[in-house]
This record gives C-alpha cells, sequence and structure tokens, in this order.
C-alpha cells in the first residue's frame, strides 16, 4: 500500500480533477495508479500524450501487445491487468489468454511475436540489446519509424511500471477483467 494520500474524487481539483474524470469516463473508477501519479498532473498529462503519440503510429493493438510484453518483462501487474482490459475489445478473450501465457503461442503474426520478443528485452535487459535486435524487426516489416515507436512504447510502459512499483501503488484488478483472463495475466510474474 502506497504511503502517498491521494483525493478522492469529490476532493481532487485542478488538473487532477481532469485525469479523475478521464478514468471515471472510460473505467467507471479511479484506479490507485491514476490516484497516485496525479499528484502531477503536469507529468501524468504530459506521459498520456507521449502515449497517444506513439499509439497513434503503432495502432492499438500493436500498442497494447508491446505494452503487454514490456510489463511482463517489468513484472508489472498494474499494466499487466489494465492493459489486459484494454486489450480485450481488440483480441478475442481466449487468443488474448493465450497471449498473456505464451506469445509464441497464440495465432500471432510473426511480426507481433517478434516486436513482443523486443519489448519484453528492453525491459529485462536492455543494456545487452544491439543491432541485431533493431534488425529482427526489420527483417519482419517494420520500418524505422515502427521500430523506434516499439522501443518508445516498451520504454515508455518501463517508466511508468517503475514508478508505480517504487510507489507502493495498490493493483487494481479491472472490474470487466475475466478470470481466465486474469489469472494469465499474472501467471509468473
Amino acid at each position: 500500500m502506497s504511503i502517498i494520500v491521494t483525493p478522492d474524487e469529490n476532493g481532487v481539483a485542478g488538473l487532477a480533477a481532469d485525469i479523475y474524470a478521464d478514468d471515471i469516463r472510460r473505467n467507471g473508477y479511479v484506479p490507485s495508479h491514476t490516484r497516485v501519479m496525479a499528484m502531477n498532473p503536469e507529468a501524468e498529462l504530459a506521459f498520456e500524450n507521449l502515449i497517444r503519440a506513439i499509439a497513434s503510429q503503432l495502432g492499438a493493438r500493436r500498442y497494447e501487445l508491446v505494452t503487454l510484453a514490456a510489463a511482463r518483462g517489468a513484472r508489472s501487474l498494474h499494466c499487466r491487468l489494465a492493459h489486459g482490459a484494454k486489450t480485450l475489445p481488440l483480441i478475442p478473450e481466449q487468443q488474448l489468454v493465450r497471449v498473456a501465457t505464451d506469445h509464441h503461442d497464440a495465432d500471432l503474426t510473426e511480426a507481433e511475436i517478434a516486436m513482443m520478443d523486443f519489448a519484453e528485452k528492453v525491459s529485462t535487459d536492455a543494456s545487452s540489446m544491439t543491432d541485431a535486435d533493431s534488425l529482427r524487426l526489420r527483417e519482419v516489416g517494420f520500418s524505422d519509424r515502427e521500430i523506434v515507436d516499439i522501443a518508445l512504447a516498451a520504454a515508455a510502459r518501463n517508466y511508468y511500471a517503475r514508478a508505480v512499483q517504487a510507489l507502493a501503488v495498490d493493483v487494481d484488478v479491472p472490474p470487466t477483467l475475466p478470470a481466465a483472463l486474469r489469472e494469465a495475466l499474472v501467471a509468473g510474474l
């Protein structure tokens, strides 16, 4: 449990109130990570703008797959659960359970598997990455812009995951997340 004291929906003001309102509109509630990160609303909004700039180029499906892989590498329950719920409208539940369990055996394209491998490595051992890691993405058809965006998406997920982990933020389970998917997302973390 985080020691950070955050206001509830009735006590929040200014930019933080706008951030809370967006989460209520999207999710029906304000997750713990939003409450803590909205303590610096300018940084939270800057992060959201960064994510929009990256995701708009990658597309929602690719962005969420990269995010799930980076979150796995970062061992982030927060991000795996939140983005599992966000990915559910993009990928059928049974396939998403397989993606969460082993993306190599989930009927993904070769390009999707390669970008998930790359994103997970960004989270687990970025300092060992070489041109060979980026060349693998080029071999499966990604442009230089897409390779940069995949790296940015994975690195941005690490920023957010590490911050909420460092602050011991409570892990929320999205109420719409099916039990089988929840179990697959948290297995092994």
